[in-house]
């Protein structure tokens, strides 16, 4: 019988607070077939320390820290990177070869967003074109929901995006309550959501409200609307209501904020620069409030995709089940494929698990739904909340603490040995 091969997952991107459910559910179906994969190792911060060989060792951690990373948040255990192997970078994709060579590599596993997925098709292609036997398999996560086609064909919602929307759900509840109560002095409360590119995450705040009983107004990217049409609104409804609540994508058009490009190619915001919730609330003050007082701000920062806390048990659940079939798709279809996760048509929630091609989602962007959008551009429609509500769950996870702190896995930093010259990624030097 042939030797079974040796696996190496990784992450990329930003991180989510079930990122690692999805990395316990693939090491658990490998450990679980023994006659398939042999050990198991992480790259170290992802495909840069798969080309640094910096390989840990898995397989070598005990039983109880690998269950532990179902309520391990963010990317601490393994690390991430937000490197991407690009066309021009053929050093890094021989290296890749050699590595996988060197450790004996049958299955590698990327987790991550539409860039990662692009990583994994083309390591896929790279070990079809030297004839490496190697199965190369995408596991799906983003905060961002971005992930796939706007008709949601692809994939229905990616890990990440249901406990970042039960964030905001609560978020939003509390920040009312603060609001309500000061709003003598403090009549508009504008708090700043992640989304530089897509309207999913700031969406979310309306599961806080779905009889729309608080003075929300909810600012998508793609409201198209300027800052002197928020403070029309936002007086409108202090008019109304004699206090209002904004919530404002951190990529809604305020001009420059800083903006800086990650190594992805992606806008980001410098948290040392000018912030859109800074230039919202002394755009408000400037113009004058239809109400005594003065608006206030809020910028929830990365917490709002590390906080194990709020993190939904739906999201978990289905993190830990694309992970399991990520590793079944390895051993029964071979690949170039991604785990997916698509709703049944059903008026009670429940999906399924599939594949996809990495080549149709790698590099993939879907859109907010322009339908979703409410005819006022500050708020979204209940077709929104119904695609939404199922994911935020409805119960508090279960997190284990000791001395009063969050139990979390603690992987034993055991690596194999390295076997190749050192080598540093072209992109870094």
């Amino acid at each position: 019988m042939a030797k079974a091969k040796n696996a190496v997952v990784a992450q990329s991107g930003g991180p989510t607070p079930v990122i690692n459910s999805t990395l316990r559910g693939i090491v658990e179906m490998c450990k679980g077939m023994p006659d398939k994969f042999g050990t198991v190792y992480a790259g170290f911060h992802g495909i840069e320390g798969v080309l640094k060989e910096e390989l840990l060792d898995i397989s070598a951690q005990s039983d109880q820290e690998i269950a532990l990373l179902s309520v391990t948040p963010a990317a601490g255990s393994i690390g991430t990177c937000r490197y991407k192997l690009k066309a021009h970078q053929q050093e890094d994709f021989g290296r890749v070869v050699e590595v996988f060579k060197a450790h004996d590599i049958g299955y590698f596993f990327y987790i991550g967003g539409n860039d990662s997925m692009d990583t994994a098709h083309k390591v896929a292609k790279l070990a079809q074109e030297h004839g490496l036997d190697l199965i190369a398999i995408g596991g799906p996560k983003t905060i961002d929901n971005d992930v796939g086609d706007s008709e949601f064909k692809l994939i229905d919602h990616t890990p990440g995006y249901g406990s970042v929307a039960r964030y905001w759900a609560l978020t939003v509840q509390n920040a009312n309550e603060e609001n309500a109560g000061s709003c003598p002095s403090d009549p508009v409360l504008v708090i700043q959501a992640m989304g530089r590119k897509i309207g999913f995450i700031p969406a979310a705040a309306r599961l806080a409200d779905p009889n729309r009983e608080m003075p929300l107004q909810i600012y998508l990217r793609e409201s198209g609307l300027t800052l002197a049409h928020m403070a029309d609104l936002v007086n409108d409804e202090l008019k109304r209501s004699g206090r209002c609540m904004v919530v404002v994508s951190e990529g809604f058009d305020v001009g420059d904020v800083g903006e800086r490009k990650d190594s992805f190619g992606h806008t980001q915001f410098s948290s040392s620069a000018t912030t859109v919730e800074q230039v919202v609330v002394n755009y408000l003050n400037d113009a004058g409030l239809a109400a005594r007082g003065a608006a206030r701000g809020n910028v929830p920062g990365t917490d709002q995709r590390h906080n194990m806390i709020y993190a939904s048990t739906v999201d978990m659940e289905e993190a830990y089940k694309l992970g399991q079939k990520a590793a079944e798709i390895a051993v029964l279809e071979g690949s170039g494929y991604m785990s997916t996760i698509l709703r049944e048509p059903s008026p009670i929630y429940r999906v399924r698990y599939d594949k996809v091609p990495l080549q149709q989602v790698a590099n993939s962007e879907r859109h907010f739904p322009e339908q979703w959008i409410a005819e006022s551009r500050i708020d979204v429609t209940d077709d929104f909340v119904r695609y939404a509500r199922p994911l935020i769950g409805d119960n508090w996870p279960s997190i284990p603490l000791v001395d009063g702190r969050q139990r979390f896995a603690r992987l034993k930093r055991v690596f194999a040995p390295q076997k190749l010259p050192a080598y540093i990624p072209q992109a870094h030097r």
